[in-house]
This record gives structure tokens, sequence and C-alpha cells, in this order.
């Protein structure tokens, strides 16, 4: 890919595009794409459920922050310790997470993720369009329900522009009480 052009780390590139000093990987698996944030000098948090994905993780970048935890009931706690949950500039959602949750757990994860998200902040999810699977009106409805709008759609990681009708979903959405500060 690399030889091709292609930006190999293109999750990262599209977060950090959007200007983020924390994030917060949530299903972050081996540790890819924080590891990459994290080189970029953004502070970053993962978040996987699966302890021999995180255990790579780790084996990688000790350095960094990982939490092994589900991304539907995960409170991520500030350095401080409080009840309040860390907020990040940046939740991301890459590597399909989406899809590959168990059906009907959706909303929940959408919901403790906007959590996390701080005021001016965005969740963003990358995922296939698979026949009987999470299609994005579920998915907006999710968002929608967890006080997320949507900012942005595209077609890729590297920002081609959606179409409907596309196999492929990156969405940004804007946590309201964002909105509401603003306006």
């Amino acid at each position: 890919m690399e030889r091709s052009g292609r930006d190999i780390h293109g999750e990262a590139t599209f977060v950090e595009r959007l200007g983020p000093t924390t994030v917060l990987d949530a299903g972050c698996g081996t540790g890819r794409v924080a590891i990459e944030l994290a080189r970029r000098s953004i502070d970053v948090v993962g978040v996987d459920v699966d302890p021999v994905m995180l255990n790579a993780a780790r084996a990688k970048a000790p350095e960094l922050d990982w939490r092994l935890g589900d991304i539907g009931t995960i409170s991520v706690d500030g350095a401080d310790g409080a009840d309040t949950p860390r907020e990040f500039d940046v939740v991301v959602l890459a590597g399909n997470v989406m899809i590959f949750l168990r059906p009907g757990t959706e909303a929940e994860v959408v919901a403790n993720l906007a959590r996390h998200v701080a005021a001016g902040g965005v969740l963003v999810a990358g995922f296939q369009l698979l026949p009987g699977r999470l299609d994005l009106e579920t998915y907006d409805q999710c968002a929608e329900q967890a006080g997320l709008e949507v900012d942005s759609r595209f077609a890729t990681w590297d920002r081609a522009p959606w179409t409907p009708g596309g196999d492929y979903a990156v969405s940004v959405h804007r946590h309201r009480k964002a909105l509401l500060a603003s306006g």
C-alpha cells in the first residue's frame, strides 16, 4: 500500500487532521491506530475487551495507557480519579468496531462513548455497510439518542466523498453540548 502512495496510517491521519490533543481509541485491538497517534504527539488512551489483543498493544508500546474493558460500559477515568469520565477531543472507532459489536448493543456503546466526548469534540466511526449488519440510518439514530449530530461523512479514511449506496462510511458526529456552547 505504501509503495502505491496510499497512506498506511489513514485512520490516524484522518484523526490528526481534526486537530485533537486527546484521543480515545475505542476498540483499539493491537494498538495500530493508537500507537501512530502517539507517535504524532497526541495523548491517546486505548480500550479493548480482548486481553490478548490488548497485551499485544502493550508489548508494542508499554508507555501508552491501555485499558481492558467493554466500550459499552467502561468509564475511562482521569488521572485525578474523579467520578466523571475523562473527556477526549476525539473518540475513534476504527477497524469496523461497530459491526463487530454484539447485535443490539450499538446504542449502548455510542451512548457510553458520547459521555467521553469533550465539548467541541467528535465521535468518529468507520465501518463497512453490509447487508444484515449495522446501517447508517440505525447508527445515526444511535448517535442522535446519545446527543450527537452528524458533522460530516466520507466514503474512506482518506476523505473521499460519501455517496449513498457506498459499502463503507466514515462518520463524524459532534456532541450537541459543543453546539449549545457556541450558539
